[in-house]
């Protein structure tokens, strides 16, 4: 980055002209992460015509963890991170994490990382998503199934998950138009589209985690302030002890669901 700082103004000046609220920010992550004033030019001008910085830096800060972000994969958000701590309260002995839905493998990784290496499965129905996340979970020997919900799973987890992960979709589809451009238009639809009313793949996920958990082991999966008390009945509908958790600074909603 030293050879790089000079552009630093010019960097931070075509950033803010684009409307990047925080170019001062944004100019010193292209710098550290460019090899080349080539490579800044490359990135500043992906950046600029709407990118998400994370697909222009190929990387995502989570949880402590610097993880693979490609283009076409669902950028790992800083409020999922209180899924994550959440689940290591909860489990911190766990042997076996399964991460569904699980786009880059974020979840996945920052689990196994604050776990101390548990047995780590991940799913998603999204080949590139898929792909990314056997970059992400491969230095904790995490193994990467390609399908539909727990159809991507071995048979063998069943009854033997101690903590499962799903950052399901959950905008309703009528309001995926009004999500901001760098989502709508650069993350997959099936990582954002929730159905009807958001919660179509959540209710799927609560209705068969019962039968993947072992005793004692807990699902947790993300929502929405408004859709938080719906999520939480689905939970319970399915048999498992369901409860809220929110960060009001992380602007957080976990449901949390035990099974019995």
């Amino acid at each position: 980055m030293p050879l790089l700082l000079p552009l630093f103004d010019s960097v931070v000046t075509t950033l803010r002209s684009a409307g990047c609220v925080f170019a001062e920010d944004e100019a010193e992550l292209i710098l550290s992460t460019a090899r080349t004033p080539d490579d800044v030019a490359a990135m500043v001008d992906r950046r600029v015509a709407g990118l998400p910085l994370e697909h222009v830096l190929g990387w995502a800060g989570f949880h402590g963890l610097r993880v693979a972000v490609e283009p076409g994969v669902f950028v790992p958000r800083r409020r999922t991170e209180f899924l994550v701590d959440q689940a290591v309260a909860l489990a911190r002995d766990a042997s076996l994490v399964v991460d569904l839905c699980c786009g880059s493998g974020a979840v996945g990784a920052a689990l196994a990382a604050s776990l101390g290496g548990p047995e780590l499965h991940a799913a998603d129905i999204d080949p590139a998503a898929v792909r990314c996340a056997r970059r992400n979970v491969e230095p904790f020997a995490g193994h990467v199934h390609e399908g539909d919900l727990f159809a991507a799973l071995p048979d063998t987890l069943r009854g033997r998950v101690d903590v499962l992960a799903a950052n399901v979709p959950y905008v309703p589809t009528d309001e995926v138009g009004l999500l901001p451009a760098e989502a709508r238009d650069h993350e997959p639809l099936v990582a954002l589209d929730g159905g009807s009313d958001g919660l179509d793949i959540l209710r799927r996920v609560a209705a068969e985690a019962p039968r993947w958990l072992a005793p004692g082991g807990c699902l947790l999966v993300e929502t929405s302030e408004r859709q938080a008390s719906r999520a939480v009945e689905a939970f319970t509908r399915s048999g498992l002890a369901g409860r809220l958790a929110v960060s009001d600074e992380l602007y957080a909603n976990v449901v949390i669901g035990l099974k019995l």
